[in-house]
């Protein structure tokens, strides 16, 4: 599914990662955990071809993405994965059911009852019609949640998915994240820092500052 050859990348002449190789199977739910400041946000971009590496390659399903145009690049996001941000990235201007049918139909379709049943799934029954400004930040998070899996993409990146959770939701976000993950047959890479989220994954990688490898 996913490949990282000789991955490496600099900010300001500093190394945040150096010839990171790794091979992630099909299907496959893995946690990346790690100190603050080793790469792990930057991983997910890279990956996602949101940024680009100053070395090496991201394949995916046995593409380089650095053999895609931009407009290849942005066809494949939108298609094969889905993405949870620290930061949301949830339109002002759109209500939430329209925030979470986003993907759909980007990708071509209108499939609203998905949209609502994926607002249900994270807690957010009747709350379609509301605008991102009435909600709380833990609320904010539920609906980038319900959006990166409303297209059941091949392909799930999470960034600190349950970070604006409390316990009991973050348990129930995360029994979501695997029950979609396993129902679908995506994998998915989730960078966290609770040991409880990592549990929830097939696997745990650490990412270290020492060499900055995957271990």
């Amino acid at each position: 599914m996913l490949e990282l050859v000789d991955l490496t990348k600099s900010y300001g002449g500093r190394a945040v990662l150096a010839q990171l190789s790794h091979r992630f199977a099909p299907g496959e739910f893995v946690a990346v955990m790690g100190e603050s400041g080793v790469g792990k946000s930057t991983l997910l971009n890279l990956i996602a071809g949101l940024d680009t590496p100053d070395g090496g390659q991201v394949v995916v399903d046995g593409v380089p993405m650095s053999s895609l145009d931009d407009d290849a690049a942005t066809k494949l996001r939108r298609s094969r994965m889905g993405f949870i941000f620290q930061a949301f990235h949830v339109l002002p201007h759109l209500t939430l059911e329209q925030n979470v049918a986003l993907p759909l139909l980007l990708n071509g379709g209108a499939d609203m009852a998905r949209a609502r049943a994926m607002l249900d799934a994270v807690g957010l029954l009747g709350r379609g019609a509301d605008f991102p400004r009435q909600l709380s930040g833990g609320e904010l998070q539920r609906v980038a949640i319900a959006r990166a899996l409303v297209h059941r993409p091949a392909l799930l990146l999470a960034d600190e998915p349950t970070g604006n959770l409390d316990p009991e939701t973050a348990d129930g976000i995360l029994h979501l994240l695997r029950a979609e993950i396993r129902a679908s047959g995506a994998g998915a890479i989730m960078v966290t820092h609770s040991h409880a989220a990592a549990a929830m994954a097939d696997r745990t990688l650490v990412l270290t500052r020492s060499g900055l490898k995957l271990t």
